[in-house]
């Protein structure tokens, strides 16, 4: 039986007043990779920031990682978080501090305590995404890819049930994108579910999988033909 992480029936996202999604029906289930697509404006960012509790779900219902967003507390938004791993387009490091300064900041904040375990869990995910030697650089030492891959490592900290990456190449030139993309891939393959928010569309010829389209107030899922 494939485990549900999200889920929505019938909802409706709202940014303010305003209607962006109407009668949103979707399912993602444990260890999928979903991409998330539709022009600027469609509605993609209000998806996702409903997901993490940035926009409330005010009608319909929406589950995700075993939280009911429709009935979500404010109280409750950290614990949801800490289930979620977010990947930004801008990465969204802390400048003034090194990258194991930035994945242990993330870790005291998420209520780690033991020196010797928040090193090991940072050495386990810069292992995964392929930056182990770069712990003790700031992140203007590192190219655009290589801050991608530390801000994936950060999402992946606390073992994540879903990770949403918002745009995740949408500031990377077309090699350093598959390069991200491959990091992706992999941390799927060992059981990560992911649901990735893009617009490259080169992306989705060379790596195909389940894509959710955002159009006309609607989300719907397109059938890729296969070449």
């Amino acid at each position: 039986m494939s485990q549900t992480v999200l889920e929505f029936k019938d909802a409706s996202i709202f940014q303010g007043e305003s209607l962006v999604l109407s009668n949103v029906n979707v399912e993602i289930n444990k260890g999928d990779f979903v991409y998330l697509i539709g022009k600027t404006g469609s509605g993609k960012s209000s998806f996702m920031k409903t997901l993490y509790a940035d926009i409330p779900l005010k009608k319909g219902d929406g589950s995700i990682v075993d939280f009911n967003l429709k009935t979500l507390k404010e109280k409750d938004i950290p614990f949801l978080r800490r289930k979620l791993g977010v990947v930004f387009q801008d990465f969204k490091l802390l400048t003034d501090r090194t990258v194991n300064a930035n994945l242990e900041f993330v870790l005291k904040a998420t209520g780690w305590k033991d020196k010797n375990s928040m090193a090991t869990r940072i050495e386990e995910v810069l292992s995964k995404v392929g930056m182990k030697t770069t712990g003790f650089k700031f992140p203007h030492e590192l190219s655009g890819g290589e801050q991608q891959r530390i801000a994936i490592a950060r999402a992946l900290l606390n073992n994540p049930e879903l990770i949403l990456a918002d745009e995740p190449t949408g500031n990377l030139d077309p090699q350093t994108s598959v390069e991200v993309m491959e990091v992706l891939q992999d941390i799927n393959k060992n059981g990560n579910t992911i649901l990735m928010a893009t617009h490259d569309y080169a992306l989705l010829l060379k790596y195909p999988s389940k894509t959710l389209k955002c159009d006309e107030n609607q989300v719907f899922e397109v059938v890729q033909r296969k070449s």
